[in-house]
């Protein structure tokens, strides 16, 4: 009997421990959260397309010259390798239209301008960090590959023609690229960067003078797993 009444004794001071428990501290709430997204994922490597537009312009350019932007657009293969979480390696070869417009005064005081487009094969060549499961942050150097340039000679010339030059044994250059990429499902994803050139170029100008290719993009890229 003793016994019995014993165990009722702690009976009650459990009940009443939990009874006040939720008196002071209030009902407890089960928050449901939704599961991490799965960092097997990650793990993955995915080769891609892109494509997007180009808004390009040119750094150290024509001390006689203002300069302006043009539009072009990039498209080619993307690769993704995962390395540790969150960082991965992401190689891509691009097709790449770059150049600039430029506007003037020649020695002889007559207004002048001209279009420049230059094509490059551009091998990025990229450290990848995921930041969240749908935001990146990527950086490193491009390798650009001089494919062709063309002229286009407006007002102010003797002439409007177009001129083309085969740039492919010019020397290559080393650019810059920083950028981001977001994830707007498992297997697309909308990409913006800005890259610009390290070296200058200075090759097939006629009207002379440095200048280094800076590039503003945006564009889409698909992944396969």
């Amino acid at each position: 009997m003793k016994k019995i009444l014993f165990l009722f004794a702690i009976c009650l001071l459990a009940a009443g421990s939990v009874s006040a428990q939720g008196y002071y501290y209030g009902p407890r709430r089960v928050v449901r959260r939704p599961p991490p997204r799965n960092q097997d994922d990650f793990y993955k490597v995915r080769f891609g397309i892109t494509g997007g537009l180009n808004v390009a312009n040119t750094v150290n350019a024509y001390s006689n010259y203002s300069t302006g932007t043009i539009a072009g657009f990039n498209a080619g293969l993307t690769l993704d390798i995962p390395l540790v979480y969150p960082l991965s390696f992401a190689p891509e070869v691009l097709y790449s239209q770059k150049g600039f417009t430029a506007r003037g005064v020649d020695d002889a005081g007559n207004n002048v301008n001209f279009t420049q487009r230059n094509n490059y094969i551009d091998v990025p060549l990229l450290a990848k960090f995921r930041l969240s499961p749908t935001f990146s942050f990527l950086f490193g150097p491009q390798i650009s590959f001089p494919v062709s340039t063309t002229q286009t000679f407006g007002s102010g010339f003797s002439s409007t023609d177009e001129e083309h030059f085969n740039t492919t044994n010019d020397a290559t250059l080393l650019d810059g690229v920083v950028g981001v990429a977001f994830d707007l499902a498992p297997n697309v994803e909308l990409r913006a960067r800005y890259t610009i050139d390290l070296t200058q170029n200075d090759e097939n100008t006629s009207l002379g003078g440095d200048y280094r290719n800076q590039v503003w993009q945006i564009g889409l890229g698909f992944k396969f797993q």
